[in-house]
């Protein structure tokens, strides 16, 4: 009998029917029927069980999304985990399935910057509002809720500035007013916290980072609860949201060592964030420093902290500080993150979005950094000699 997630991921989804440890990759646009009674039959099936891997047309998936599908929503605990293109495929699935012209939305303000556009700006075309609310004080939610929201959005922690919300907290104003809840959790995965299970009623992560673990797929997963179910499943065979079947097998290959990845990437993010916590021109954007406010409210969620971190450099000079990023040479230069490397950016305007509750001070600058499966003691090193140049 399995009962740890970790045994499972190694031993599920075998196919002994072709004798591979992985599934098949199974690629189709039609689905092929030995007679129409064959069809009618299975379309019945979908209807009974929608989620049973019933398919009678291609973009509705086909048996190596399907197997992905019942991984993730066991990793989720949902009731079912619908498979985007791209992570922020599921972000606007989420959004699309809940809110119509006229709604509100309250979003918490250090999100995503594409979640933050499409909210704020895109959505506003059609009618529907977006306030954002400040992490840190939860009243900014309850002080507006009108009639008219529908949804809480909840990313946690904040895009690049890694606040921690009391997400207890959050929950209870969104069932108290009748509100449904999404958040993004890729920063976690479901490996360190499961949102549906806290009462959530959708969970986004992007499978384009540690699910896949090698940068080279993109994918987005949106698990959902029974309530929500019938609503998604509606937008996605609208708006024709899928993802294919080879990157579901490479995203599926991925998950198999999920644990060991994490569990790796947790270990040397804190190596790291100890040697970094010690410079005094650094605040920390990580769950590292004890008794802090975002450490109680990260401990009391999570039992684990991914590879992702910010930095909060103090510098008079900027360019320094640009110079530092340039100078690391164990660190790669670009967007996404969840690999098996290290990466480092310097986080502008652009990243971070235009802020309704962040202010930060003339020589306070942001670098982004995810620490990868390398030896952490090279990467110390690698950020020992670029942290000269800051000034």
């Amino acid at each position: 009998m399995v009962n740890s997630f970790k045994t499972f991921l190694k031993h599920t989804a075998k196919d002994f029917h072709n004798q591979s440890v992985n599934p098949p990759i199974v690629r189709a646009s039609t689905i092929i029927f030995k007679s129409m009674n064959d069809i009618r039959k299975t379309q019945a099936k979908y209807k009974k069980d929608p989620r049973g891997g019933y398919f009678d047309y291609g973009r509705q998936g086909t048996s190596t999304t399907h197997i992905l599908q019942k991984i993730l929503s066991k990793l989720e605990e949902s009731y079912h985990t619908f498979l985007t293109p791209t992570g922020f495929g599921s972000v606007f699935l989420a959004i699309f399935s809940i809110v119509r012209p006229g709604d509100e939305i309250l979003t918490v303000d250090p999100v995503y910057n594409p979640t933050r556009m499409l909210t704020k700006d895109y959505l506003n075309e059609f009618g529907i509002k977006t306030t954002f609310y400040n992490p840190h004080d939860l009243k900014t939610i309850s002080k507006n809720i009108t009639n008219k929201t529908k949804l809480i959005f909840v990313e946690n922690p904040g895009s690049n500035t890694f606040e921690f919300q009391d997400l207890s907290k959050v929950l209870q104003i969104a069932k108290k007013n009748k509100i449904l809840t999404a958040i993004d959790n890729t920063w976690a995965t479901p490996y360190f916290f499961k949102p549906i299970k806290l009462g959530f009623d959708m969970a986004i992560v992007s499978a384009t980072k540690y699910y896949s673990g090698h940068s080279d797929v993109m994918g987005g997963s949106l698990a959902v609860n029974k309530k929500v179910f019938k609503h998604v499943e509606k937008a996605q065979k609208i708006t024709g949201l899928r993802l294919g079947p080879d990157d579901a097998y490479l995203i599926t290959r991925g998950l198999r060592t999920l644990d060991v990845r994490l569990d790796k990437h947790y270990e040397n993010a804190m190596k790291v964030a100890a040697f970094l916590s010690k410079d005094k021109r650094i605040k920390l954007l990580y769950p590292y420093r004890k008794g802090s406010e975002n450490y109680k409210m990260w401990k009391k969620y999570y039992s684990g902290a991914s590879g992702l971190m910010g930095l909060m450099i103090k510098a008079r000079n900027k360019k320094s500080v640009i110079k530092f990023v340039n100078s690391l040479k164990l660190f790669g230069y670009g967007y996404s993150w969840g690999g098996f490397e290290s990466l480092a950016i310097h986080q502008g305007k652009s990243e971070r979005g235009n802020r309704k509750y962040l202010s930060l001070k003339k020589d306070e600058r942001l670098v982004r950094l995810h620490i990868g499966l390398e030896d952490p003691n090279d990467l110390i090193s690698d950020l020992k000699q670029a942290l000269k140049y800051v000034k």
